[in-house]
């Protein structure tokens, strides 16, 4: 039971990166002034989107699961900071929570790791 709600855990974690993905690649402005917001390049987006969906196949079959669980964690503690508008948007506080809830998730796998069912170890 273990192994197979480990999967299902990593393809609903999987999602939620392709998601981010495709929404990047569809509508980018919103994420470059987010990103252009803290001073960095706008064309980011573009080294990003792919880096959601690799991360995303990832997470799903390997390689590497574990580590990418690390980098994802990492990433979304990093992307929570752009969420952090208390007086113009105070929901938006709320997803910077969830970021932090979804790298604990994912730090949780990293130390768990992939189980039985993935391609790659």
């Amino acid at each position: 039971m273990a192994d197979v709600t480990n999967l299902i855990g990593r393809i609903l974690l999987a999602v939620l990166f392709f998601a981010g993905a495709i929404q990047k690649f569809v509508d980018p402005a919103p994420v470059q002034m987010m990103i252009t917001s803290i001073g960095l390049p706008g064309a980011l987006v573009w080294l990003i989107a792919p880096f959601n969906l690799v991360a995303a196949s990832c997470l799903v079959i390997g390689p590497k699961i574990s580590r990418w669980a690390v980098v994802l964690a990492a990433y979304c503690i990093f992307t929570s900071w752009f969420h952090w508008q208390l007086r113009a948007d105070p929901w938006q506080v709320s997803i910077m929570i969830k970021n932090w809830a979804i790298a604990g998730g994912l730090l949780i796998l990293a130390a768990q790791g992939p189980g039985r069912y993935s391609i790659f170890r």
